[in-house]
């Protein structure tokens, strides 16, 4: 069995803290339809963050 390379897999940005996140195989089956890297983002929207700043 041969090493999988990890450097080659995609990205996107989250709209919520603007950071990147990559593939997980969690995601396999939906990864067009992710958009948060996380539960905390995905929970909370871009104006509330705002709002605290």
């Amino acid at each position: 069995m041969s090493k999988q390379n990890k450097r080659y897999l995609p990205s996107k940005m989250c709209p919520i803290c603007d950071r990147p996140f990559t593939w997980r195989k969690k995601w396999r089956l939906n990864w067009d339809e992710v958009k948060y890297c996380s539960k905390k983002c995905s929970g909370s929207n871009k104006k509330n963050v705002l709002n605290v700043l």
